[in-house]
């Protein structure tokens, strides 16, 4: 008996959301998608009961902006669960290990239901050593009095609460991919980026977090700011551009913007026409952002499993009891030394500027940080995208026979599967690999020069690639309400 045929009791009675049976109005999509998002941003201030509200760290840091979710919150995983359930069936999937063809209906069944199962399971194994060993969210004494459930039991409410968060996250995420526009997980990394993008540029002296660049700009203009240094000299000039002036970080921004957004536009068009038909003709764009910038998450997903076993060791085996060359950590539990801390990817300018003296390893070893950072990104960003192809079918094969099952083919070629995906084969793997290094590299450089808001390079560039995306989506649906006889013939 094959693994299918065992778990397929399972899998197949795994709870869904109903697709709908016919065409969905635009309008309905979009009340679909505000309203799950209505109700993801009042999750993320619904805080968990039973907890000290600022007690502990938060576990995801600054990997929140790409993993969504609210720290101390239901939404405390936020898609952490999700993503790494996506990076486990990739590695099986890439390996060919699961025997599953999507083409199949059974095995689609059978995938989306193993899907979910790993994200229950990725919720039980993050979620429990955040409530009971990591230290990551601490319980409030007058609430254990007061339920007389000893600190344990207030312990295990917590983690329910944890654990509705992750499912609800699952099935509104889906309600968005059937019933709305876009995807879930996309809108709520845009959700929550646009959220310090705003706050990084309006936020007014006396609001919670650092003052916001307009209001700093206004200050230093009208004279009215504190310990501002004359502008002419160095420490002004460095004031301006990463200091109080932050417009290195306005820059930064602005050009991942410019970058990205120029990037969805270079392609390469493979002409196309309509095998009987004639006159009919289409071209297939092969973008240098072939795999989109969705599988930085993963790639982050993976560094911040990582960094996470790390704080899950320390919390455990304490100062002492850690090996140096595993990880060294300070006062704020973040890693200063050994493994743990050359594999933590660079965030922030202060991380990586010695000169400033904000620093305090050797210049050394900043350099094999930020080295090890650029690399696993770039590589990691290079295979990951090669995955996503592969597992969501715009690989050569699958892009052939979704051009042959259209009935087109490429002019001055036999109407074959196999010629049409050797034509496919000189462009798509190349071109998925340029594309997922180069959003790897942006990804870093984001980071080490700094953002508005604080917000990651990774979440920066999907929030703009995924708006992009959701632009494009947006105006084709538009589109084929306007021309019902479009959506017939792209099979909607």
């Amino acid at each position: 008996m094959s693994w299918k045929e065992a778990a397929e009791p399972v899998l197949t009675r795994m709870p869904s959301v109903r697709r709908p049976e016919g065409h969905v109005p635009f309008k309905r999509k979009l009340g679909w998608t505000a309203g799950v998002l209505v109700l993801y941003f009042f999750l993320t201030n619904v805080y968990l009961y039973g907890i000290n509200v600022g007690g502990g760290g938060d576990a995801f840091g600054q990997f929140r902006s790409i993993l969504a979710g609210g720290q101390g919150t239901i939404l405390q995983l936020g898609i952490g669960p999700i993503v790494t359930a996506s990076i486990v069936l990739q590695l099986l999937g890439g390996a060919d290990l699961l025997g599953l063809d999507t083409d199949d209906p059974r095995d689609q069944v059978l995938y989306q239901g193993l899907q979910k199962l790993l994200v229950v399971v990725m919720i039980f194994l993050t979620g429990l050593p955040m409530v009971f060993a990591g230290g990551f969210l601490q319980v409030d004494q007058q609430v254990v009095q007061s339920l007389g459930i000893g600190t344990a039991g207030v312990q295990w409410l917590i983690f329910a609460q944890i654990a509705v968060g992750g499912i609800l996250v699952l099935f509104m995420d889906e309600i968005i991919s059937k019933w709305g526009v876009g995807s879930g997980i996309g809108l709520f990394i845009i959700a929550g980026v646009s959220q310090k993008l705003l706050g990084g540029m309006f936020a007014w002296p006396g609001l919670p977090g650092q003052t916001g660049l307009l209001p700093t700009w206004i200050a230093i203009l009208t004279g009215s700011a504190q310990n501002v240094p004359s502008l002419l000299t160095g420490n002004g000039i460095q004031y301006l551009l990463i200091g109080g002036g932050n417009l290195l970080a306005l820059v930064t921004t602005l050009l991942i913007f410019g970058i990205v957004v120029y990037a969805e536009s270079v392609r390469v068009e493979i002409p196309l026409s309509h095998a009987r038909v004639k006159g009919a003709r289409g071209r297939f764009p092969v973008k240098l952002i072939y795999a989109s910038v969705l599988p930085m998450i993963l790639v982050r997903a993976l560094q911040q499993n990582i960094q996470f076993l790390g704080r899950i060791l320390y919390s455990q085996l304490g100062p002492g009891g850690m090996p140096d060359w595993l990880g060294t950590y300070g006062t704020n539990a973040q890693p200063t030394g050994g493994l743990f801390y050359y594999l933590a990817p660079i965030q922030a300018r202060g991380q990586w500027m010695w000169w400033t003296g904000a620093v305090t390893q050797e210049p050394w070893q900043v350099i094999v940080r930020v080295l090890i950072d650029l690399t696993f990104m770039v590589i990691g960003g290079a295979i990951f995208a090669i995955f996503w192809v592969e597992t969501t079918d715009m690989g050569p094969e699958a892009t052939a026979k979704q051009i042959q099952n259209s009935g087109m083919q490429i002019p001055g070629f036999r109407q074959n599967t196999g010629v049409i995906e050797k034509v496919m084969e000189r462009y798509i793997p190349q071109v998925t690999v340029i594309g997922g290094a180069l959003v790897g590299l942006l990804a870093v450089l984001a980071n080490m020069l700094g953002t508005i808001g604080g917000v990651s390079g990774t979440g920066l560039l999907l929030t703009v690639s995924i708006t992009y995306k959701l632009y494009e989506e947006i105006a084709e649906e538009q589109l084929m309400e306007m021309h019902p006889m479009m959506r017939e013939m792209f099979g909607g």
